[in-house]
């Protein structure tokens, strides 16, 4: 036994020198990781600092409240819009217009028809008969493109020229 202690004590520096060296690098180690929780400590107090929240677990709360809100409202937004889009099919943006001289020879082309359309085809066409003495206007409905009201060449080339605008 005697042998052991002797042993253990020749080699008692070499255990202290390498306590010392362990003692050293955890030491270093807790340096390092000091100062990265400091950095992050920064960090964190920055992105909380105007917040409002005192914590990470309420800023993420609250930011989750607002998307959801946000989202509620997007889906309110695209139901408007699938509203507007389908009023939008319904209004008459299609024009089309022909002048011609609706009693031959005796005047000029101050005669008109006027088809006022919506995509589906719906609207309505005017037409003005003009002459020397008197001034007609007629209005004639159309649905899908035709009319219940028999029309002229006129008003069918109006109709035509509408429908062609792309």
């Amino acid at each position: 036994m005697s042998e052991w202690n002797e042993w253990i004590l020749e080699q008692l520096h070499w255990v202290a020198a390498g306590a010392v060296l362990v003692i050293l690098l955890l030491w270093i180690i807790v340096l390092v990781q000091g100062l990265k929780i400091r950095r992050m400590s920064k960090k964190y107090n920055a992105m909380m600092s105007g917040s409002g929240v005192e914590d990470l677990e309420s800023l993420l709360l609250n930011l989750k409240i607002q998307l959801d809100a946000i989202e509620e409202e997007q889906g309110q937004h695209r139901e408007q819009l699938a509203s507007v889009g389908t009023a939008l099919l319904g209004i008459k943006t299609r024009t089309g217009i022909v002048r011609y001289n609706a009693f031959g020879e005796r005047g000029n082309d101050l005669s008109f028809s006027l088809a006022l359309l919506s995509k589906k085809g719906d609207g309505l066409v005017l037409t003005g008969l003009y002459n020397r003495d008197n001034s007609f206007v007629y209005a004639k409905p159309v649905k899908n493109s035709e009319s219940s009201h028999t029309l002229s060449p006129e008003e069918k080339e109006a109709i035509r020229l509408a429908l062609q605008e792309d």
